[in-house]
Formats: C-alpha cells, structure tokens, sequence
C-alpha cells in the first residue's frame, strides 16, 4: 500500500480552528442547536470540536452526543463477519434543535443518510447541517453536500483516505492510501 500525507498535524489544527469559527459565526451562542458526532470515526472529531469552543472560543453549554448508524446502514448485512454496534448518547431531545451532524470523510453519503434515519428516533429537528473533515466530493452514491468542509480531496475509487488522531492514532494527520 503506498501512503500520500493529505494533511499533517499543523495543517489539522488551522482547519479545526477554521471549522470552530464557521460554527461560531452561524449558530453564535448554540442555544438552539445541537452537536451529534457519528459513530466511530465523527466521534473524535466532534470532541476535539466542542473541547475548543467551549476552551478556546468560549462557547457555553454546547448539547454534544454520539450516534451509532451500525443497525441503519443499507449494507450491515453483507459483510461475513458480524458488526459490533458502538454506543448513542444522546442525553436530549433534538426537537425543534439545529443538529450539526459530525463526521472525518464524506465519501458516497450513504453514513449521513443512515444518521438521518437513525436521527427520527430522537425527534424532528428544525434543521440538520453536515461539517466533514474530508469530502470526497466525486464519490457520491447520493446527493448528500455538506455544509462544512474541512478540505476536500479528489480520490479515485481504489484510494482510502484515513483521518489519523492524537487520541487513538498516536498522531494528528490525514493520508491518501492507495489499495494495490
């Protein structure tokens, strides 16, 4: 497999702080909205979102949670192995809430239209926004756009783009893999 660095620790943290400041600037006090990061992947890149709004910009009692789409997806059923749920948390009602979903890589949207139905379960939102670190904005299988983008990358269908974290990676970076 052959590597390519998309973005490196640096150019993360720039995006991140870009990404915060876009979320501040349309949802200011986020009184009315809602922060729910996919399961598994969306998740860091939620926490590592709210932690500096709240740290770093001084936004106050943001509504986080995770959502597991595991159980929604339209291809749970085809792998051999079975999957292995992960957990939702979503400790309030979404009712009549702006919800930024959050995810690392948009690729064909069938993840995002799995959220949306899993989303029902927790009540009818006024609103739903997507922010992406990666969109892979010529893989779609649906049309699904975010609203927020990180960076977007042109990938071919045999290239992989893997969001590394400090948290679980032991490093902050986003690469480029090319399945040979």
């Amino acid at each position: 497999m052959e590597r390519k660095q998309l973005l490196s620790s640096r150019e993360l943290d720039v995006i991140l702080h870009r990404l915060a400041c876009q979320l501040i600037e349309n949802h200011l006090d986020f009184s009315d909205t809602v922060i729910i990061g996919i399961q598994p992947r969306g998740v860091l890149l939620a926490q590592r979102l709210v932690k500096m709004l709240e740290e770093e910009y001084g936004a106050k009692g943001i509504q986080y949670g995770t959502l597991d789409i595991t159980f929604f997806r339209d291809d749970f059923r085809r792998g051999e192995k079975p999957l292995t749920a992960n957990t939702t948390d979503i400790p309030f009602l979404v009712e009549d809430k702006k919800v930024v979903f959050i995810d690392d890589v948009l690729y064909t949207g069938r993840s995002i239209r799995a959220a949306l139905t899993a989303l029902q379960s927790f009540g009818r939102p006024s609103k739903v926004e997507l922010l992406v670190l990666i969109d892979r904005r010529f893989s779609r299988d649906l049309p699904i756009q975010p609203d927020y983008i990180g960076k977007a990358v042109d990938a071919i269908n045999k290239e992989r783009v893997v969001v590394y974290w400090e948290e679980q990676d032991n490093e902050d970076a986003v690469y480029l893999i090319e399945k040979v």
